[in-house]
C-alpha cells in the first residue's frame, strides 16, 4: 500500500514546498494538501486538497478518513512575530492543532507525525555558540512557548502511548519560492527581494545579529529524511536540533554586493530585535547528524547565487 499523506498548513511558507517535493515522490494522489482557506492558488490547483481547519479535530479526523491517511505533517502555525501581537491566538492555535493530531496518531487513526518546532523554544539564558541538544530552555515569546511546551508533549505522547512523533528545530528558513509568514528571520527573505527591485533594504534587526538559518531546499531535505529514517535510529522524540549556516544582515548584505554592486542597506531594529536577541547565533546538531546522517547542502555564498538568479528570473518574468 502506498503511504497516503495530509499536509496541514500546506499554502505556508514551509508546507507549500514540503507538498510539491512529497509529490515528487509518492505522487500526486498520495499527498493531501491542507489548510483553512484557498489563498494559495497554486498549492490548490497543483493537486488534490482539502480545507481543514487545524483547530478543529472533526474537521482533520472527517480527512484522515476520507482519504485513509496514515502520516501528518502538522505545518499550520502562529510564527514568532505575529505571536506576540497576538498572543492566545498563537497558544490556540499552536497547541489545539498538536494535541488533535497526537491524539489521532494515539488512537489509531494515523501511524506518524511531523510537527516542526523551532530555535525559539531557546532563550536568552540559553548559550549562544554551539546551542546543544539538551540545554536550558526559558523561551521569551509566545511562539518559543508554544513550541517548548508542544515539545514535551511530543515525547510524553511517544513515551506513554507509543505515538511515532518526529520533530526538528527548524532555524531561520530562506526561499525564493514563497514569502516568509510573520517571523524574526523574515528580512533574511525580504533582504534578496528588496535588492532586485528597489536596490536597498531597511533591516529591522541589527546589522552584527547572528543567527542560524537554512535555505528551504535543506530544510526540507531534513523534514524528509527524518520522516524516512528507522524509528530504532532516532534517540530524540522531543526535537532535534538542526542547522547549517550562521549569518548577519551585513554578512548577507556584503554577499549581495557580490552580485549587485550598488547595493546599499540601512538598519532600523524594530520589536523584533528583542526576539532576535533572545534566540542562539549558533546550532550543534551532532545528535541529528549521528542519529540520521543530517548534512545541509547550502553555505552563505551558494544560497545567495540560488537566490538572486531565481528571484532575477521571477521578477523579469512577472515584467513580461
Amino acid at each position: 500500500m502506498a503511504q497516503k499523506i495530509l499536509i496541514i498548513g500546506a499554502c505556508g511558507q514551509i508546507g507549500s514546498e514540503l507538498t510539491y517535493k512529497l509529490r515528487s515522490i509518492h505522487g500526486d494522489d498520495n499527498v493531501i494538501a491542507s489548510d483553512i482557506n484557498y489563498n494559495n492558488l497554486e498549492v490548490v490547483n497543483s493537486g488534490i486538497f482539502e480545507i481543514v481547519d487545524a483547530q478543529d479535530y472533526g474537521s482533520i479526523l472527517l480527512c484522515v478518513e476520507k482519504h485513509n491517511i496514515d502520516t501528518i505533517y502538522l505545518m499550520a502555525a502562529m510564527l514568532s512575530a505575529t505571536g506576540e501581537k497576538y498572543p492566545m491566538k498563537a497558544w490556540d492555535l499552536n497547541m489545539n492543532s498538536l494535541f488533535h493530531v497526537l491524539n489521532l496518531a494515539k488512537a489509531k487513526f494515523i501511524s506518524k507525525v511531523f510537527w516542526p518546532s523551532s530555535i525559539a523554544v531557546f532563550g536568552p539564558t540559553t548559550p549562544k555558540e554551539n546551542t546543544p541538544q539538551h540545554t536550558i530552555m526559558e523561551p521569551s515569546t509566545v511562539y518559543g512557548i508554544t513550541k517548548q511546551v508542544g515539545e514535551r508533549w511530543c515525547e510524553y505522547y511517544h513515551d506513554k502511548y507509543g505515538v511515532d512523533v518526529r520533530s526538528i528545530r527548524y532555524p531561520g528558513i530562506i526561499s525564493w519560492k514563497t514569502m516568509p509568514g510573520g517571523g524574526t528571520t523574515d528580512y533574511a527573505v525580504e533582504i534578496y527581494h528588496k535588492a532586485i527591485t528597489d536596490g536597498q533594504y531597511e533591516s529591522f534587526l541589527s546589522e552584527n545579529t547572528e543567527l542560524p538559518m537554512m535555505f528551504m531546499d535543506d530544510a526540507i531535505d531534513a523534514t524528509i529524511q527524518i520522516m524516512d529514517a528507522p524509528a530504532n535510529q532516532l534517540s530524540i522524540r522531543s526535537s532535534y536540533n538542526l542547522a547549517a549556516i550562521s549569518f548577519t544582515p551585513k554578512d548577507i548584505a556584503d554577499e549581495i554586493q557580490n552580485h549587485i554592486k550598488d547595493f546599499i542597506i540601512t538598519y532600523n531594529p524594530d520589536f523584533r530585535q528583542q526576539i532576535a536577541d533572545s534566540w542562539p547565533k549558533s546550532i550543534d546538531d551532532s545528535v541529528a547528524q549521528k542519529d540520521w546522517n543530517w548534512s545541509p547542502k547550502f553555505d552563505l555564498k551558494k544560497m545567495t547565487e540560488e537566490m538572486i538568479t531565481q528571484l532575477g528570473k521571477k521578477y523579469a518574468e512577472a515584467k513580461k
